[in-house]
């Protein structure tokens, strides 16, 4: 496996674990709290931001080699990523727009992947 390609999975792996960070912050601002330091100085809240700030680090290490333009791209699968998470752990459910909105992510994925 390529030096590229390893970025390329890191890269995806830090747009997941972005996608993760936002549910537990969602999960979180769902409940009530007794004060507003509970509201922040809880496991999810202080997860979630440790997961975001994990998360930066690794696209920074990834973007030494994925190249720059690549970027949006990869990371408008969080989008998919965010949509499916909430389907299972917030019991959202998808509507046709989201599902429409899915399909012109992936096409658009799939577009840039074959000019590269």
């Amino acid at each position: 496996m390529s030096k590229l390609q390893i970025s390329i999975l890191i890269l995806v792996g830090s747009v997941f674990i972005a996608s993760v960070s936002q549910i537990l912050l969602k999960k979180s601002a769902d409940r009530t709290y007794s004060s507003w330091l509970r509201e922040y100085l809880n496991p999810l809240v202080i997860g979630g931001y440790a997961l975001l700030f994990g998360s930066t680090i690794l696209t920074m290490i990834a973007l030494r080699e994925v190249p720059l333009s690549w970027s949006p791209v990869i990371e408008s699968a969080g989008y998919i990523f965010v949509s499916v998470l909430g389907y299972f752990f917030l019991k959202e459910r998808f509507s046709r727009r989201k599902l429409l909105g899915f399909a012109v992510i992936l096409l658009g994925i799939f577009i840039f992947s074959l000019g590269s």
